[in-house]
């Protein structure tokens, strides 16, 4: 009898990006809420970090202020903290776990940030809705600008 393999991705959203920048300032910026606060989220968003401690079972609680005026709270707690290697986080409202991975490759770093949605039925929803694959890239190129930015700042 044959095993029937699950796939998940009807669930998942995936980007992988190339930074010219050291994994140790790009783990700062993603660690340090002073930094994330100024890159995090799709364009036009800002951020208010109301508790965010990176440690398995540590709470990341803040406040993303859209463009709209609208106030939306994220309420999310640590799942994984491998220094300069792993994150892995689970967000409740809507349910995923995102999991980004760092890779140290010379001065630049390599990461991987996968989304995983409870279910097919709340991905569209929040693909529909939140337009998340697209806040996704946004996201990231926000935090290719902060970390140039960061860069120059400290030479």
């Amino acid at each position: 009898m044959l095993k029937k393999e699950s796939s998940t991705a009807d669930r998942e959203i995936s980007i992988s990006r190339l930074f010219n920048a050291p994994v140790q300032l790009v783990w700062e910026v993603w660690t340090n809420p002073d930094h994330i606060k100024n890159w995090w989220g799709p364009n036009g968003f800002t951020n208010t970090i109301h508790l965010m401690d990176i440690k398995k079972g540590g709470a990341w609680n803040l406040t993303m202020h859209g463009p709209d005026g609208r106030d939306y709270k994220n309420e999310s707690v640590f799942q994984e903290i491998i220094p300069l290697k792993k994150i892995v986080f689970q967000h409740k409202s809507p349910n995923f776990i995102a999991t980004i991975e760092f890779e140290a490759q010379g001065d630049k770093t390599f990461i991987n940030w996968h989304m995983l949605f409870e279910t097919k039925e709340q991905f569209i929803q929040v693909v529909k809705t939140f337009k998340a694959d697209e806040g996704l890239k946004q996201n990231v190129e926000k935090l290719n600008y902060y970390l140039q930015t960061q860069l120059a700042i400290r030479k």
